[in-house]
């Protein structure tokens, strides 16, 4: 549907909504890290340049996200689109960190100590591609607006993880933090399907989507995390 094709009260009314969601998942995100660090977590001399880098094209990201949030409500669409332009090549370059960052994280040995280093090269990877996914899946549907607003919301719900991981107890879960954070993802995409019944009047497609991925992402984690293919690869990484 696209925004001609919706009443101008009811779009109104669901980019309010949208908008409201990614200034709050965004604030949460940086709270979650900026909160680690004032706990003295980690010595942010010490760490290398390529975490610094990911670390701020991920900050950049975070505000284009929300930038282009008020742009739509504002009908501001042609600067809407343009800055959606550069998030997207800005996404394919944290995609790139990202991984990059994980795989160094284990070769340095620098992977924390309540995850196995095949679990957190899963993690970091898995995370990485799936958050692109959404975004790519959400610019291919720019111009349908009710899917394009539910995926690229279904992306920043994929990076709520390693917040999540900063701001929970990981140490003293038992493992079951992955499920933890999963549960609260789920919480979020439930609360957007509230919304969709009450404005659209139906649970819409893309929101059970960006759901279904987010849970099947963990599920994939915990499997690659398992698979002996994947042990030996971050054994050899670990190793050399």
């Amino acid at each position: 549907m696209t925004i001609q094709a919706m009443d101008s009260g009811k779009y109104r009314e669901d980019q309010a909504f949208f908008t409201k969601v990614s200034t709050c998942l965004a604030v949460f995100i940086v709270f979650g890290f900026v909160q680690w660090a004032l706990r003295g977590m980690v010595d942010y001399g010490k760490v290398p340049i390529w975490v610094h880098l990911h670390g701020l094209l991920m900050m950049s990201f975070l505000a284009l996200f929300v930038a282009q949030n008020r742009l739509a409500g504002s009908g501001n669409l042609a600067l809407h689109s343009k800055l959606g332009w550069i998030s997207a090549y800005l996404v394919a370059v944290i995609v790139g960190v990202a991984c990059f960052t994980g795989v160094m994280a284990v070769k340095l040995h620098k992977v924390p100590p309540f995850f196995s280093d095949a679990y957190f090269l899963a993690l970091t990877q898995v995370d990485a591609v799936v958050f692109g996914g959404l975004v790519y899946a959400a610019i291919t549907r720019r111009k349908e607006t009710e899917f394009h607003r539910r995926l690229m919301i279904g992306a920043v719900i994929v990076t709520l993880e390693p917040a999540l991981g900063r701001l929970l107890p990981m140490p003293f879960m038992n493992g079951m933090g992955e499920w933890v954070a999963l549960v609260i993802q789920l919480g979020v995409v439930t609360i957007i399907a509230l919304h969709d019944r009450r404005v659209l009047g139906y649970i819409h497609p893309a929101t059970t989507t960006a759901g279904a991925i987010v849970a099947m992402s963990h599920v994939l984690i915990e499997l690659s995390a398992n698979n002996a293919t994947v042990q030996g690869i971050a054994a050899s990484i670990a190793g050399g």
